[in-house]
């Protein structure tokens, strides 16, 4: 029973024997049975393209490398910038209570259209009517004391002129008593009551700035007291206004707004509110292009629904995104008619400025050994030679390269089997890669 893993092995065995040892002869018989096989016609261009280029880059021609190439012309073309984005609202608001407060207005629900202005939670005022009017007694109070206070100002005025007056008398008094003594005319007595007479008359006039500048003081506490009222009924009437919470702009809402008797604390939320005309369009720019977009560019965009759209660049950012290297940009769109949804996948197309361009099939791309993307080129002496490119777009027809001349014999099948100096024996077809139309 085990003799037939034993043949299995022994045959193994010798197949990987001729395998890795007489691979030489193994594959000169196969292509000796080749041979013995009769040749297959195929009809004109039923040839497969790497079948071609297998032929091409095999067969040597007086010691030239055989390959296929085109003679491409360089056309200007409308270089656009291509994106993937999504549809914003120009404005999202969560509407929030500032004051606490029971719901007694109906709800209003999501969907409904709303202006400006317009009152979409409304809460019960409570004691704050009475806490208005306390406020505006209290400052009727405070007006009320301003013309006894403005009577004791001319008051102290009028004693302190007075206090002056009789401070000059007793000054004179005194001046006479102590020349009428120094003669001999005047006791001593009369000298010590002219003397306390003008301290007298100090003092009355000390006593009465001090009144004066009381009665001032008094004018500048009603002063205040008039504007802490002030603010007071301005507080309260604040109040009374963030009971009623209304729409900071007209647009949809989102959900609806606080059922009927909810209480609200300040910061809990109303509505949502969003506006959609116009509507955004948001894309990240790769760094490579940014410098390829401005501000007014026109630009369009097509929804997965197949609708087009056309605005312009309104926005583009000056600090890349740490992680993608890329720069937001918006661009503004009308919606009159609100069809355009926030948060819908779309492509976007943002105009540049034109730049001449070669059209060729991507399989002509290749690297060369410092991974330079580019294509190979046939030279004047018929030399291939590697010119290095840059990548503007693809197209079904093909890739759209810069950097080459205006015209220019690319290399589009065998341009792996050379490398720079190699002569080669071109075999030139026309360009239909090329002879699409660009792309506006």
């Amino acid at each position: 029973m085990r003799i037939i893993p034993v043949l299995t092995a022994i045959l193994v065995s010798v197949f990987l024997f001729f395998l890795v040892v007489e691979r030489d002869a193994l594959l000169s018989f196969a292509r000796g049975a080749d041979e013995a096989q009769a040749p297959i016609d195929l009809p004109d261009g039923a040839e497969s393209e790497a079948e071609l280029e297998a032929g091409i880059a095999s067969e040597p021609r007086d010691g030239a490398i055989g390959v296929i190439a085109v003679k491409s012309v360089a056309r200007q073309i409308d270089s656009a910038v291509i994106l993937r984005g999504e549809t914003q609202a120009a404005r999202e608001v969560t509407v929030q209570a500032e004051t606490s407060g029971k719901v007694v207005s109906e709800p209003l629900r999501k969907g409904a259209f709303v202006e400006e202005n317009q009152i979409l939670c409304r809460l019960d005022p409570g004691t704050r009517g009475a806490s208005l009017a306390e406020a505006e007694a209290r400052l009727a109070e405070a007006r009320a004391r301003i013309p006894e206070t403005e009577a004791q100002i001319p008051r102290a005025e009028a004693q302190l002129e007075q206090a002056r007056a009789q401070l000059e008398e007793a000054r004179i008094n005194d001046n006479a008593a102590r020349k009428l003594s120094e003669g001999g005319y005047a006791s001593e007595t009369r000298v010590a009551a002219s003397a306390a007479a003008l301290r007298a008359g100090e003092a009355a006039v000390r006593s009465a700035e001090a009144a004066l500048k009381t009665a001032q003081s008094g004018m500048q506490g009603v002063e205040a007291n008039i504007e802490s009222a002030q603010a007071g009924v301005a507080g309260a009437k604040r109040e009374i206004d963030r009971l009623s919470i209304t729409a900071p702009f007209a647009g949809l809402l989102e959900s609806d707004t606080a059922e009927l008797g909810t209480l609200l604390q300040p910061g809990a939320v109303c509505a949502t509110i969003i506006q959609l005309d116009p509507i955004k369009l948001v894309g990240f720019v790769p760094e490579a292009q940014v410098s390829r977009v401005g501000i007014g560019a026109r630009a369009g965009a097509r929804l997965t629904t197949g609708q087009t759209l056309t605005g312009q660049v309104t926005f583009l950012g000056r600090s890349a995104d740490p992680l993608t290297r890329t720069f937001r940009i918006e661009i503004e769109v009308p919606n009159p008619d609100l069809e355009i949804r926030d948060g819908q996948t779309t492509e976007i197309v943002i105009a540049s400025e034109g730049q001449s361009a070669h059209l060729v099939p991507q399989s002509a791309l290749t690297l060369n050994d410092d991974g330079l993307l580019g294509v190979r080129l046939v030279d004047d002496e018929n030399h291939a030679v590697f010119h290095e490119v840059r990548l503007i777009r693809d197209d079904p027809g093909g890739a759209w390269l810069t950097g080459l001349p205006d015209k220019a014999d690319i290399i589009i099948i065998g341009q792996e089997y050379v490398v720079d100096g190699v002569p080669v024996a071109p075999e030139f077809r026309s360009a239909d890669a090329s002879s699409s139309e660009p792309d506006q």
